[in-house]
């Protein structure tokens, strides 16, 4: 975990080395096969999974099974998996209607499910400026913001649009506040501002918007990053012995591995 006296040194490291709090705050991250490890920022715990640009092919997102029926779960994501593939971890992906179809932009495999909703509204996808993760575009992973992703369509082969944006060009949504008691079990993503690795978090507690954005902002150095959703969020990665369930979910992102 990275601990209040690990954070000055990290951060010492990061003055003198000249790197991206990002790259320093991963090496505080467990080395582990499937990525995930525990992280504490700022008297919160958390579980980061990370995702390198070179394992940006394997990063899946589902919504529905081949009968059309919306898959709604880790367990049925499992069961159609391939034969020798494996769920490294998966968490829910976006915001969903009662009937589990995507608020947003849905693009899987570079097929657009639902199209791109640039609205502000009630809620907080409808929380001005949103946006949307694009993987396997220009860049490996990319969080852009809805208005400009629509003007500049970029190809992606995952797309999911959820809101509010978390950070935007390295500033927390302008509508956290420091002394919200709204609190929910949160999950995001966030990128480098390289493009060449994303972070997925979930808070193993209720936390703020404010204390969530900074995870991604301070304790993890992105420059961008988007809010996925909160109190329905959800976590399956055995390697830290996560296996939530509760409420079905809609779309559903994770990481698969294949054993030849």
């Amino acid at each position: 975990m990275a601990t209040g006296p690990m954070i000055a040194m990290m951060l010492e490291l990061q003055r003198q080395l000249g790197v991206t709090l990002g790259m320093v705050f991963a090496m505080a991250l467990p080395a582990a096969s499937d990525g995930c490890g525990r992280m504490d920022h700022d008297g919160q715990g958390y579980v980061v999974c990370q995702i390198e640009a070179e394992r940006e092919p394997a990063l899946r997102l589902w919504q529905n099974g081949a009968d059309g029926t919306p898959l709604r779960n880790f367990s049925n994501v499992r069961k159609i998996l391939l034969p020798g593939e494996s769920l490294i971890f998966a968490m829910n992906a976006g915001m969903f209607h009662a009937d589990y179809r995507p608020v947003g932009l849905l693009v899987i495999e570079g097929e657009q499910i639902h199209p791109l909703n640039p609205h502000a509204g009630k809620g907080n996808f409808g929380m001005l400026p949103n946006g949307i993760f694009c993987a396997g575009g220009d860049r490996p992973f990319q969080v852009i913001e809805s208005r400009a992703f629509a003007s500049a369509q970029p190809a992606c082969r995952l797309a999911t649009q959820s809101g509010p944006l978390l950070v935007i060009d390295g500033a927390l949504h302008p509508r956290f506040l420091v002394d919200s008691d709204s609190r929910y079990i949160r999950n995001g993503v966030g990128v480098s501002p390289d493009g060449q690795t994303a972070w997925f978090a979930i808070s193993d507690r209720p936390v703020t918007f404010h204390e969530f954005g900074r995870l991604f902002r301070d304790g993890l150095g992105v420059h961008d990053a988007l809010y996925l959703d909160g109190s329905i969020s959800r976590l399956y990665a055995p390697g830290v012995n996560r296996a939530d369930f509760g409420r079905s979910l809609g779309p559903i992102i994770g990481l698969v591995s294949r054993v030849e």
